[in-house]
């Protein structure tokens, strides 16, 4: 099995849900970046699938956006 084609895939759903999410919350990088403790470029590089948040990050992002982390990674429609 290739794990790499499956995560890949993953990572393209979380980054498509991120952006839809964080546009519809009128929210801005830099103030979700404020929020989780992170820098604006990390929130660029979740946006662009370069990376994904740690655990504690996706939780703040959750939290911040009033989302589900089951909706951001793929796992629930809701």
């Amino acid at each position: 099995m290739n794990f790499d084609k499956i995560f890949s895939s993953d990572i393209m759903l979380f980054t498509q849900r991120f952006n839809e999410v964080l546009k519809s919350s009128g929210k801005t990088q830099s103030q979700l970046a404020v929020y989780c403790n992170v820098t604006k470029q990390s929130i660029n590089d979740f946006k662009r699938g370069k990376s994904v948040p740690s655990i504690e990050t996706l939780y703040k992002i959750c939290k911040y956006l009033e989302c589900s982390s089951d909706y951001l990674l793929g796992l629930s429609n809701i």
